[in-house]
């Protein structure tokens, strides 16, 4: 009877570590809408984070307005608007203002006010406002 339980374990290890780690599908930006602070960018999930000072406010008119604070620099804070959709699960957002280029963002991890995305290079770990 032990034998058989202990030959459960791996499979269960493998199915929790597997759903752990599942993306979440967006039905629509309604789950997103607001502001958020970006705490931290990581190029690794369970990498070291970079903390930021960065606020994301995912608008209903398909904008995601990017304010950014740079206490040490020349330019206190930036304002960047650049579109953004949620297409097949996915956030779509551009690279730059006025590029057509867009790159997918999926949602890792939302768990209340908490959310982790993972865009092309870097993973980003949200909290929201």
């Amino acid at each position: 009877m032990i034998n058989r339980y202990l030959g459960m374990l791996p499979v269960a290890a493998i199915f929790f570590a597997l759903s752990a780690n599942a993306d979440v599908a967006l039905k629509d930006n309604s789950e997103i809408l607001g502001k958020w602070q970006v705490t931290a960018e990581s190029p690794k999930l369970d990498g070291e984070k970079k903390k930021v000072i960065v606020e994301w406010d995912f608008r209903n008119d398909g904008v995601l307005m990017s304010k950014a604070t740079d206490v040490g620099g020349r330019t206190l804070e930036m304002n960047i608007p650049v579109q953004y959709r949620v297409e097949d699960g996915v956030i779509k957002k551009q690279v730059a203002p006025g590029r057509e280029k867009f790159e997918t963002c999926k949602v890792v991890e939302k768990n209340g006010s908490e959310m982790i995305l993972k865009c092309p290079f870097l993973y980003y770990f949200l909290t929201k406002l």
